[in-house]
């Protein structure tokens, strides 16, 4: 207020040092502002210049790690896409092998089915053939037979025998047996087998036994040797339709032979066959 009194009550002359001696009155004050607003300022840009050095390096650093973990990633994403391309690799000549095995096994299949399909065609041809003779030696069998009974017959009569030794005391026997009877008609066939020595016999019972005969049958079976019974002969005895047959062979129809199995289990079924004469 005293300083607006004092304005006031200048003189138009002197107005001009008025203002000077205030204005050098108050210069101080406004330097010392100036001053402080230069020092804001300058803390304001020293602010500015830190965050902006703080964002770059924070920029460079985040740059920089990224850096390094996209390359440690795209480093390990590059190992397992080899890993998983040599796998790839692998499976494929894996797969590749095993088409080529597949190829060949199919190959290989196809050859046996022809080779099969061939035999089967060849055993059908000789089976056929075979059915034909059996039909044809059928018919003449039958013709014979009944030539021969027309003529009285063939009497009753032993046409082959064996017995040969099998492992574990035992024996297998085998007999071929003939008769036509002279009304052409199949008789019953009753055969006994006795195992003869100096003092006493045993029979020996058929595992298969022969009711009827009518042309030839064939007598087969296996027994086992009483272990304290050592025979010295074999008689078998048959009867049919009245008649009565006794043969009696010695022991060495059963002698042992050499590469015996060692075991009845080793052994197929009896042989049918016919006795080799």
């Amino acid at each position: 207020m005293r300083v607006k009194f004092v304005l006031r009550f200048c003189s138009q002359s002197a107005r001009s040092s008025c203002i000077d001696a205030n204005r050098h009155r108050f210069s101080p004050v406004s330097s010392i502002g100036r001053e402080q607003q230069g020092a804001s300022t300058l803390v304001l840009a020293l602010f500015v210049v830190v965050i902006l050095v703080t964002a770059v390096v924070g920029l460079i650093f985040g740059h920089k790690l990224g850096y390094q973990r996209g390359y440690h990633s795209m480093e390990t994403e590059t190992q397992q896409a080899l890993i998983n391309s040599e796998e790839a690799t692998k499976e494929l000549e894996d797969t590749r092998l095993s088409h080529k095995i597949a190829i060949n096994q199919a190959a290989t299949a196809k050859q046996e089915l022809g080779i099969s399909l061939a035999n089967v065609k060849e055993l059908s041809e000789n089976k056929q053939e075979l059915t034909v003779e059996n039909r044809q030696l059928s018919q003449l069998n039958e013709l014979y037979a009944d030539i021969v009974s027309s003529k009285g017959g063939m009497p009753l009569q032993v046409l082959g025998a064996h017995i040969k030794p099998l492992p574990e005391n035992a024996f297998e026997y085998m007999f071929d047996v003939g008769m036509l009877a002279s009304d052409g008609t199949s008789k019953r066939l009753t055969p006994t087998l006795t195992l003869l020595n100096d003092d006493d016999f045993v029979e020996v019972p058929l595992e298969y036994p022969v009711d009827t005969i009518e042309g030839i049958v064939r007598i087969r079976g296996r027994f086992i040797m009483p272990s304290s019974f050592k025979p010295l002969q074999v008689k078998l005895s048959l009867k049919a339709d009245g008649q009565e047959v006794e043969q009696i062979y010695d022991w060495k129809l059963g002698a042992r032979v050499d590469n015996m199995p060692l075991s009845l289990l080793d052994l197929p079924e009896v042989d049918d066959s016919p006795i080799k004469p």
